[in-house]
């Protein structure tokens, strides 16, 4: 902080200005912190954006052991069905 003096005349007059200088730390704190919380911000959607590629894939996954199951049940329905009816495909 830098203070200047001035003193004139007789009766003695005296002038003290005080002039701030932290602002310009004070402006580069804020600035820090915001990049800080930009960068944050980013790895937290970067993060989403993988989780959700990740429960993409796990119902995608699923989906097909699901599909797999229920091509099973069909063919043993259908050589049930065969065999009552006596149409085997042998």
């Amino acid at each position: 902080m830098a203070d200047e003096v001035v003193t004139s005349g007789e009766p003695h007059t005296t002038v003290i200005e005080r002039r701030g200088g932290g602002g310009g730390i004070g402006m580069l704190f804020i600035g820090l912190i915001l990049l800080a919380a930009l960068v944050l911000g980013g790895v937290y959607l970067l993060n989403q954006n993988r989780n959700e590629a990740i429960k993409t894939d796990a119902i995608s996954s699923a989906a097909k052991s699901v599909e797999k199951g229920a091509d099973k049940v069909g063919r043993a329905a259908e050589k049930a069905g065969d065999a009552v009816t006596g149409d085997d495909k042998k």
